[in-house]
């Protein structure tokens, strides 16, 4: 029996809504099938992010252990198993992709240990540090042909960003975000061509296991990769364990590991800002997340 953790169900059902709950109804027969196809069996209780299960297992044939990954298959999840094989040929840091099914989007994935998340370090600077050279390895990567690109999302947020910025209530915050779209709109002609991992924050890099040769490594997991400049890549490290005092140093520290041009990086990482704020409009929100909006400032000297 597969009990799938609340939070998922929830989760899905906010999101995604009927797709979700449909996502959700399948994934017991869809884990039941792969456990028995794959030669797996379970080893520990279900883990969970916003729209994934990963079910801990051991291949019975020769006793390794591994992740196995279920999640629904869309735009941004559709080039994770192509990103994982084109990281793991360059050994760019990345979780291992042991096996993949291409019509469910299921994956077998190589161990991790999951007690062990980069957050778990208390030292934030420290922390910045070994997610910028994380950063550094995967962006080192070119992206392969038919990956999603940052140019076509920039294109689509700039034709939208003059029309949706009137749903919000107050008048700064409308032109802070015409002035995230304004920087982009600089850069947008120049996308990258760079394999971004687009989501690396602090709980999306994990302790590697001995067991798998990477004893004493950081690894990077959970990709929603993009074709694209590296300075898309910032802004989840200046808002995931949040403090408007480092926003500054944190982008400056991270531009230096990744030896990036400061105003590109900076015109990029205001991008981000620009997407969560179009997404927020879409949902009905009628202000800015709050530590986005302070980032945008900060970065535009303005904090």
């Amino acid at each position: 029996m597969i009990e799938i953790p609340e939070g998922l169900v929830a989760s899905q059902s906010e999101f995604n809504g009927a797709a979700g709950r449909s996502f959700i109804a399948g994934l017991p027969g869809l884990a039941g099938r792969f456990l028995e196809e794959w030669g797996l069996r379970r080893d520990g209780p279900a883990l969970y992010g916003m729209c994934a299960l990963v079910l801990p297992v051991v291949r019975v044939a020769d006793g390794r252990r591994a992740a196995l990954k279920l999640q629904a298959v869309d735009e941004e999840t559709v080039g994770e198993p192509v990103a994982l094989r084109v990281w793991g040929e360059a050994g760019a840091g990345a979780v291992g992709l042991l096996a993949h099914d291409a019509a469910t989007g299921v994956m077998l994935l190589e161990r991790l240990d999951e007690r062990r998340p980069l957050t778990g370090v208390a030292d934030a600077r420290v922390t910045v540090g070994v997610l910028a050279g994380s950063l550094a390895r995967l962006v080192a990567v070119p992206a392969p042909e038919g990956m999603r690109r940052l140019g076509d999302v920039a294109a689509l947020m700039l034709e939208e960003a003059p029309r949706a910025v009137g749903a919000l209530a107050d008048e700064g915050e409308r032109r802070l975000l015409l002035d995230c779209a304004a920087a982009v709109r600089e850069v947008a002609g120049e996308p990258g061509d760079r394999l971004l991992h687009w989501d690396l924050h602090y709980d999306n890099i994990l302790a590697g296991c001995a067991e798998e040769g990477r004893a004493g490594e950081w690894v990077a997991l959970d990709p929603k990769p993009l074709a694209g400049d590296p300075g898309f890549e910032l802004f989840p490290a200046l808002d995931n364990r949040f403090d408007a005092s480092e926003v500054v140093w944190r982008f400056d520290a991270m531009t230096g590991v990744l030896g990036l041009d400061r105003e590109r990086a900076r015109a990029w990482t205001l991008g981000r800002v620009l997407q969560n704020g179009l997404w927020g409009i879409q949902g009905g929100e009628r202000q800015l997340t709050a530590d986005h909006a302070e980032i945008a400032r900060r970065l535009l000297g303005r904090g």
